[in-house]
């Protein structure tokens, strides 16, 4: 059985052990690293690549931008953020759809498939 690979990331010491402890006893899950600072954040996940960073929410929307540059750089992990001081936790991960439609085979469907831009499906709001 392959183990859940995570990282935790998270800037107040007693959380970060809290969690540590939580997931410490779990036979599927295994801890790749601890990061305490943000600034090392994504160096930390492009060297252990875990399949789940848990890390603490201090502004919702500094992490969502971080959360999406990481999701975009890895796709496959998925990211618990936690809030604790207002009891509440957000969970992202990347949808990718792949689609396919027939074209033209000529230079003018050729030229009109480099210039279409294709909706965006999948996109979370949060």
């Amino acid at each position: 059985m392959k183990r859940i690979r995570v990282l935790v990331a998270n800037k107040p010491r007693l959380m970060r052990e809290l969690i540590v402890s939580t997931i410490a006893d779990q036979p599927d899950i295994e801890l790749v690293g601890e990061v305490a600072s943000g600034e090392d954040l994504t160096e930390a996940v492009e060297q252990a690549r875990p399949d789940v960073l848990i890390l603490a929410m201090d502004e919702r929307d500094k992490y969502r931008v971080q959360c999406g540059f990481l999701l975009g750089r890895y796709p496959n992990m998925r990211i618990l953020a936690l809030a604790p001081e207002q009891n509440r936790a957000l969970f992202y991960w990347a949808i990718v759809d792949i689609r396919s439609k027939s074209l033209e085979s000529s230079e003018a469907g050729i030229l009109n498939a480099v210039r279409q831009r294709p909706p965006l499906v999948g996109l979370a709001q949060v």
